[in-house]
């Protein structure tokens, strides 16, 4: 479970024991051969039985042991079989203090007071700079804006993100930060971004096209280890088995979880989702959205208001969806999916979540009161409304109301826009069996299907590490 603790406030949150619940583990099969004419060894990656039953992959209880040996054959040779398995690298989770400290921000605190800005008419305010010079800032209204929303949600998120935290640290999930070992701390060094897969979606456009009456869906069959590029922007993928997959793209090795599927293309080519035969009952949507972060680092393709309201969410939508929006602490953003983007899509806005971000001991990654970076992000929660009334009516089994105002508070990924897992925090708010859709998504999960430019993304090998391997 990633559910380390579920209180009234909402959900402390192990990110990543669900990636490795997921247990990438794979079987060697080595044949070692007595005759001077055969090989001495040949060995073969094959697949790890995971429970079709179980929506994270549970292993197969098995009466088999992990390294056997059969016994010898005609041509004097013997079978071995080892585990190899692969989990997900932990110190991209080890977060061991904040991010930016609140001794570092406490100087600016002092003369930065939320209350002031809101409730003064002036948007001038004298900033301190140490012993240096003031410097006069000019708050925009967006900023007023932001100030003033965090206001009103600020107690929410201090009270509630301190009784969850409190709790993981009496149950030892969270542990208190030692001094002398954050300043001996390794740094961490990032895997490489080795298969660049959003510069493939444009390649995969110059490709040529299935036709219609092509299949629109490409099943993982048997020992399938590689993908021809022609696929994937034109097909949806499937591993509809009970095993983890390795597959090889362009030269570099990618893990898939059972029962996932995916489609790698961008926003341009959409239609082999739409030609698929499944609607969704839960679509969690991850926009790229436009800032100057984003403009400046040139870290991915971001997308305009109006290209994400174009999206065919509507068509993917089953009836009585429920549609969860990832959104920046921009309110400009926030009140477009609330104002104009879901009544665009007849989606009524039912709740708004937080994902609140600490550290392994529980600190807010950034100081609350920061007026830059927030330790929060925002969830923006709704139902299709059109298709409301035909749930109700054909529904076997009513879910509870969606509640409001809930927080997510999890140790966050060191990696760039890696989100929490939602699938066991929503699954009692849709029905039973319901499919999962997730949009931009970079990583795959058993159960779910995913789209995006980078949907393989976190999946590459680079960000995992063999456990084990031995005979």
């Amino acid at each position: 479970m990633s559910v380390v603790h579920h209180m009234p406030p909402g959900w402390l949150l192990d990110h990543l024991s669900f990636i490795n619940k997921v247990n990438y583990q794979f079987h060697q099969h080595q044949e070692t051969f007595c005759s001077e004419n055969k090989p001495t060894s040949s060995v073969y990656l094959d697949s790890l039985r995971l429970d079709p039953m179980s929506p994270f992959g549970a292993p197969v209880t098995s009466s088999a042991p992990d390294s056997t040996t059969v016994s010898g054959n005609e041509d004097g040779g013997s079978c071995e079989m080892s585990t190899q398995k692969y989990v997900f690298r932990s110190e991209l989770f080890n977060v061991t203090k904040p991010y930016i400290t609140p001794a570092v921000h406490k100087e600016r605190q002092q003369t930065n007071k939320y209350e002031n800005l809101v409730t003064s008419d002036k948007q001038e305010v004298s900033v301190s700079a140490g012993k240096k010079r003031k410097r006069c800032v000019a708050f925009n209204q967006g900023e007023l804006d932001a100030m003033e929303y965090h206001t009103k949600i600020r107690d929410l998120i201090l009270d509630g993100s301190s009784q969850l935290i409190q709790e993981g640290l009496r149950s030892g999930f969270l542990y208190p930060r030692v001094e002398k070992q954050d300043g001996s701390s390794r740094s961490i060094t990032l895997p490489l971004d080795a298969c660049n897969l959003s510069e493939l979606c444009e390649m995969a456009k110059h490709l040529p096209s299935l036709s219609e009456m092509e299949l629109q869906t490409l099943q993982l069959m048997g020992d399938d280890m590689s993908v021809i590029e022609l696929d994937l922007s034109s097909q949806v993928i499937e591993n509809n088995s009970s095993f983890s997959k390795m597959i090889t793209l362009m030269g570099q090795k990618y893990l898939l979880p059972p029962k996932s599927s995916f489609l790698l293309s961008d926003i341009s080519c959409m239609q082999p989702l739409l030609n698929y035969s499944k609607t969704f009952d839960v679509i969690v949507i991850d926009p790229p959205w436009e800032n100057k972060s984003v403009k400046r680092s040139n870290r991915y393709s971001s997308l305009s208001p109006q290209q994400i309201k174009r999206m065919p969410v509507p068509k993917l939508a089953a009836a009585d969806c429920l549609i969860v929006t990832w959104v920046t602490n921009r309110q400009k953003h926030l009140c477009f999916v609330k104002e104009e983007l879901y009544p665009s899509w007849s989606v009524e806005v039912i709740a708004e979540w937080y994902w609140v971000k600490i550290t392994n001991s529980g600190e807010f990654v950034f100081p609350l009161d920061s007026p830059h970076k927030k330790p929060y992000e925002c969830l923006v929660l709704g139902r299709v409304k059109e298709k409301a009334a035909l749930a109700l009516r054909n529904a076997d089994v009513r879910v509870p109301p969606v509640p409001d105002q809930k927080l997510i508070v999890s140790v966050p990924c060191v990696l760039h826009s890696h989100k929490p897992p939602l699938a066991e925090v929503l699954k009692d708010y849709i029905k039973p069996g319901g499919q999962c859709l997730e949009l931009f998504a970079r990583n795959l999960q058993p159960g779910w299907m995913s789209w995006g430019n980078e949907v393989l993304k976190f999946q590459h090998m680079d960000y995992f590490i063999a456990l084990e391997s031995g005979c």
